[in-house]
């Protein structure tokens, strides 16, 4: 249809029946401003306004369509199939709006879930995924204008683009953040404060959960399982070989390097102080030792740190540990001559990351190990 054409055609019928724009508008129940859209040829009348608009400016339909008066047959064959392809144009319109109104909707609710829900709650997952499917049929919506494969391929094509970000995204936030999986397969309960979630690409380990200790394995092979994964009472993030071993120093009088040590081991999370008298380590734990020993817990972490101090710090020759109410005193000698395999952990003069784990952080888990050694190494007084 020629809208300038109908445009003028529509000025020209106003003012021959000696009505303003405005007059036109209330008639009409519009604004004057849409009446003088039309008559500029930027809109078409809608499609329920073209029959009150002819009889307003006292026209048929077909001559309001064809902007001229007395058509002929052909001229109305013409006009109806320009109508006709005129109402396919706005209920296409319609729906691309629809369609577009899904895809935002969709995205909403990705976004909505994946900041509000908590990555432990398996609504967030479901949510995602309804927001990516209602996200998928509005961009499939507006594909509808190209060929059928192009349409499917293209909405194959973003479907597995978004599915590859989703779960690109979520494994980022699980190495940086330390986090839970949101989108995994299964997940496995134990008895000894270990779980194991199961996704499509790798597995995550969650250990010593809900305390102080807890940290998380990512374990991209999937070659553990509950039972082999390395377990560790202590946050092995922080106090694992991997971390502390940057702190690996000649000296005990390097007061920044020890204390960074220190706050790495087992026991710094309850707060300290310490002190460097020559060779010799004091450490003051704001804590009652009693108190927190269940499972051997403070047994457990006084032996790691004797052992991970001596082997780091080359020139320390003794510890002392104090807590409210108790004390306990260790010195190199004691701990090279009593703890077994301590040659096996430091040979060569180079520290076995590997047999570090075998000797010391494996055998913290063992409580007959802790109570068989903890009294030969250390003295309480």
């Amino acid at each position: 249809m020629d809208t300038l054409k109908i445009g003028r055609f529509i000025a020209k019928m106003r003012k021959e029946k000696k009505m303003t724009q405005e007059e036109l508008a209330r008639l009409l129940g519009v604004t004057n401003k849409t009446i003088s859209r039309w008559e500029n040829g930027n809109y078409m009348p809608d499609l329920s306004l073209l029959k009150p608009l002819s009889e307003a400016l006292d026209i048929s339909l077909n001559e309001l369509l064809s902007g001229e008066k007395d058509i002929n047959i052909q001229k109305a064959n013409e006009n109806i199939f320009n109508i006709t392809n005129y109402s396919n144009l706005i209920i296409n319109k319609v729906f691309k709006n629809i369609y577009i109104a899904l895809m935002f909707f969709g995205l909403f609710l990705i976004i909505s879930a994946l900041l509000v829900t908590s990555p432990e709650s398996s609504f967030g997952s479901i949510y995602t995924a309804i927001g990516l499917c209602i996200f998928i049929v509005g961009f499939n919506g507006c594909l509808k204008k190209y060929k059928v494969i192009w349409q499917w391929t293209l909405t194959l094509g973003i479907t597995v683009l978004s599915l590859g970000l989703l779960l690109f995204f979520d494994y980022l936030n699980v190495v940086e953040n330390k986090s839970v999986p949101r989108f995994r397969l299964s997940v496995t309960y134990t008895s000894d404060d270990v779980i194991e979630y199961n996704t499509l690409f790798y597995k995550v380990f969650r250990i010593n959960h809900d305390t102080l200790n807890e940290y998380y394995i990512v374990d991209n092979s999937k070659k553990y399982n509950v039972s082999t994964v390395p377990k560790s009472p202590f946050n092995r993030t922080d106090s694992g070989i991997d971390n502390i071993l940057k702190y690996k120093s000649k000296y005990v009088g390097d007061n920044s390097n020890t204390g960074n040590l220190i706050n790495s081991l087992p026991l710094a999370i309850y707060g300290y102080v310490f002190e460097i008298d020559d060779t010799n380590l004091v450490i003051d734990y704001h804590m009652t030792d009693w108190q927190f020993n269940e499972n051997l817990y403070v047994n457990k972490a006084l032996i790691y740190n004797s052992v991970s101090l001596f082997n780091l710090i080359d020139n320390l020759e003794s510890i002392t540990y104090n807590f409210s109410g108790s004390s306990y005193y260790v010195n190199r000698d004691n701990v090279v001559d009593n703890y077994p395999n301590y040659s096996k952990i430091f040979n060569n003069n180079k520290l076995n990351k590997n047999n570090f784990n075998k000797y010391v952080e494996n055998v913290m888990n063992d409580d007959d190990f802790i109570e068989n050694n903890f009294e030969k190494m250390l003295f309480k007084s």
